[in-house]
This record gives C-alpha cells, sequence and structure tokens, in this order.
C-alpha cells in the first residue's frame, strides 16, 4: 500500500526524528479514572481482499472477548464493496473517523476529534508495517502510546534487485545476513517507542531483535485474520445449495496472480515496474495454477465430489475461471463451480467451514479456513513476502507448500490424506487455534497493560 513510501514516511514524521520527544500539541489527555479504555484501531487498508477486510473483525473480536470495557474507533483506509456495512452488523458499536495525516495532523475534523479522545493508537495486521508514520504523527502530536497487533515487516525488496523472489528458507536467510544497522531510523524510532509490536511471523520479529529495538514488548503475535470469528451461514448455505456443495463432500480453490496488478483492480495508472511485473505475471500464470488443476482432476476423478474455485480478491473471480475451471477436461468440469461474484470474510467463512479443505495461493483464505475448523494448504509464490513464515509458526507446516518446489501430485498427494482422514485434519487445525488464542490472548493482554498506564 501507498503508505510504505519513505517519502511519507518522512512527510507524517514532520521535521525529523527529534519530533518524537515533543510535548503533545493537542490539549492534555483526558482523565479516565472512571470510564473504560478508548482505542483507535488504524486498519481496514483496503476492501478489494477478504484478507484485508478480515483483518479488522479479527481485531475487534479479540479485544470485545478479553478486554470488553474497551471503546474502539476504527480509523480506515478504505471500507468499499459493502465492507462498512459488514462490519457495522457484527460490531454496532464500532465508530468510524475517517481522514489522513497533513503536516503531522489529522486533515478532518472527526479524526481530529479521535485523536482527542481515544487514549491509545493500535496498528492492525498487515503485510508490511505501513501505518507507522501516523503512529508517529499521533504521538508526536498527542504524546499518548501506540502499538501494533500482528505485523510482518520484510526488509527484502522483491521488486528490486531479486525480483524473481525466493523461497521462506532463502527469504530468512537474506533478512538474517542483514547488518545490524540496516533498519531505517524513522522505523527504528517508531518501534523503539511503541509499548509493543507483536510481529506476526518469527522472521520479522527476529529481524527487528536482531536491528536492537528498544521497545517493552516484541513478540510473536499472529494476524488478527485467525480471530475472525463471523460466519453467514443463511447466506452461505443457500449459495451451496443452489449449486450442489454438499457439506463435507467438496473443496474450495482459490488463484492468484505473482503480483497483484492493482493498477488495474484501481483503474490507475501504471507505475514504473509494472511492466515488469505483468511480463512475470504472464509467464507464470499457466504453470503456476496448472498445478492446481491436476489436483482439481485428482480430486474429482478419485471421490467423485465436487470443487468450488473462488476468488480472494477481486480480480481473482474472474480469473478463477479462465485459469482453474475453463481449461479442464469436460468429466471434471461438471463437477466444478466457479464463484462468480465477489463476497465478505463472513459468507466465505461459512463455505469454507463446511469444506473438506481450502487449497489456496491466496495467505488469508487458509486461515479463515483454519479458524473455522477446516482444513487447508497455503501455496506460497515466490514473490510473496516473508508472511508465510506464519504457517509453520503456528504449527501448520505440512500444509504450506513452495509453488516453485511442489508439483500436482504431491498437492493431490497431502488433499488426499486429508481427505481419507478428515477427522484428524480437524484435530489439527483445532490444535492450531488452541495455540493461536493464547497467543492472542496475550496481545491483548499488553494492549490493556499499556492503556492502564495511560
Amino acid at each position: 500500500m501507498s503508505l510504505t513510501r519513505r517519502s511519507f514516511l518522512t512527510s507524517a514524521l514532520g521535521t525529523g526524528l527529534a519530533a518524537m520527544t515533543r510535548p503533545p500539541l493537542l490539549s492534555a489527555q483526558t482523565q479516565r479514572s472512571t470510564r473504560p479504555p478508548r482505542i483507535l484501531l488504524r486498519g481496514s487498508w483496503q476492501s478489494v481482499n477478504i484478507g484485508d477486510i478480515g483483518h479488522t473483525p479479527g481485531a475487534l473480536n479479540l479485544i470485545e472477548r478479553h478486554l470488553p470495557a474497551a471503546e474502539v474507533t476504527l480509523w480506515p483506509t478504505e471500507l468499499g464493496h459493502g465492507a462498512q456495512e459488514f462490519l457495522q452488523r457484527a460490531f454496532p458499536r464500532l465508530k468510524i473517523a475517517r481522514g489522513t495525516v497533513e503536516a503531522g495532523k489529522p486533515s478532518t475534523p472527526e479524526l481530529a476529534k479521535a485523536w482527542e479522545e481515544n487514549d491509545f493508537m493500535l496498528h492492525g495486521s498487515s503485510a508490511g508495517f505501513g501505518a507507522r508514520a501516523h503512529l508517529a504523527a499521533w504521538h508526536r502530536a498527542t504524546g499518548k502510546p501506540y502499538g501494533a497487533f500482528g505485523i510482518t515487516f520484510d526488509p527484502i525488496n522483491n521488486s528490486g534487485r531479486k525480483v524473481e523472489g525466493s523461497t521462506l528458507e532463502e527469504r530468512r536467510a537474506q533478512i538474517q545476513a542483514l547488518p545490524p544497522t540496516h533498519l531505517d531510523p524513522e522505523t527504528r524510532l517508531i518501534v523503539d517507542h511503541a509499548a509493543f509490536v507483536f510481529a506476526r511471523e518469527t522472521t520479522t520479529r527476529d529481524y527487528l531483535k536482531a536491528q536492537g529495538v528498544r521497545t517493552a514488548v516484541l513478540e510473536y503475535g499472529p494476524d488478527t485474520q485467525l480471530a475472525m470469528n463471523l460466519t453467514d451461514h443463511p447466506r452461505g448455505d443457500a449459495w451451496r445449495a443452489a449449486h450442489g456443495l454438499e457439506e463435507g463432500k467438496f473443496i474450495c480453490v482459490i488463484p492468484r496472480l505473482r503480483y497483484t496488478p492493482y493498477y488495474r483492480i484501481n483503474n490507475t495508472s501504471r507505475r514504473p515496474g509494472d511492466d515488469t511485473k505483468d511480463a512475470i505475471n504472464q509467464r507464470t500464470v499457466e504453470g503456476d495454477h496448472a498445478k492446481l488443476r491436476e489436483l482439481i482432476v485428482s480430486y474429482v476423478r478419485n471421490t467423485g465430489h465436487k470443487v468450488m474455485a473462488c476468488g480472494e480478491m477481486t480480480y481473482q473471480v474472474q480469473m478463477a475461471k479462465d485459469v482453474l475451471v475453463d481449461p479442464l477436461p469436460a468429466d471434471v468440469k461438471k463437477n466444478v463451480v466457479w464463484r462468480d461474484t465477489y463476497w465478505m470474510p463472513d459468507e466465505a467463512a461459512s463455505i469454507y467451514s463446511r469444506a473438506t479443505c481450502v487449497v489456496s495461493i491466496e495467505c488469508h483464505s487458509p486461515l479463515i479456513s483454519i479458524h473455522h475448523g477446516t482444513p487447508a494448504v497455503y501455496v506460497r509464490q515466490p514473490t510473496d513476502t516473508c508472511k508465510g513464515q506464519m504457517y509453520r509458526d503456528m504449527g501448520a507446516d505440512d500444509w504450506l507448500f513452495e509453488i516453485d518446489e511442489t508439483n500436482g501430485p504431491q498437492l493431490w498427494s497431502r488433499l488426499d490424506s486429508i481427505h481419507r482422514d478428515p477427522a484428524k485434519a480437524r484435530a489439527k487445525a483445532k490444535a492450531i487455534m488452541a495455540f493461536v488464542h493464547a497467543r492472542q490472548k496475550r496481545m491483548v493482554d499488553a494492549l490493556r497493560d499499556a492503556t492502564a498506564r495511560v
């Protein structure tokens, strides 16, 4: 997302690193000895991806469960495609404050009011630490604390010198080889002043530790998507019934390009590097998805069950038909259902929860699936960040594959073992979630401690 640009960091930080030590520009903090803590949640990065939508209800569920008295205001980047209505149905008390930061201050009256009234700013889960400059601006202007839940900070630039990417092992080794002075001064200062930073995988955690940051709490804390407990069973069950998807007798398969074509999604001009990324997508799309089609063919011919081809992002809705469904042989295609519309995370969760397994090149559909007890296979592309390490960290190693190091028969072998013993696979998902729940409670405990000191 654009918030990661160094220019934006510099702008939001104002005149430099010394700004973090300035006295608050806003009025003194409200005394809250007799009221619950008020938390400003920075998140909802985009709505063209149900993963980005799902981070927010996951964080809200954690706070509601473990810190129920807290009052939360969401500071979103974008709430389109029905995402706002989805959130407000599930969390009717949720306040929303829109705006950005200009010259170190809130750009709208509603955001200025949120900065004034809230006690703590919480950076939600994200693929990058994208709104870190907003944390600095908040702290500089108000003197109030901040922290981060479940972020990835991958310092290797995929679109630069190593555009083709790397495996998780290679990425980890590249990051570990960086000098202890690698972290840029602005980000170092932001992390140093944080009440806590929870990294959603250990590669980010270990990188920040190796850089010698001084935040009091730097720990592994799972992606808040894993706490997204919302379902829409009436809608999901009706869709399944209309398409003949019987509970426990179908799988879901999600495609992905190696580089997300945001200029197409957002109907904007191409940026430098987009031509190179498009070329990589064109060169790899058939090989990547031929492996998933092999999996689909083996599953249908060996079980007689059905497959649902669907998208996690808006652009993948049509892509699922083009690269997964249309090229299939006729005897298999008749058992494959194409989801031809985008959806919200709760309907996706409903359908995933009824499936035998979710197989995805996207990262977050498997997280939604595992939360609801359904096994999931994540097939990682080498152009992705180190966030895939989260599958190893939470105990889902057997369900993680590097796409360039696997093939269709290997994927089918893993799926076949899940199909043959679904009870064992579901028990594994349950054990994973027990571990995740404990770590996420620790995240809210840190939030409670930080807000209690305000």
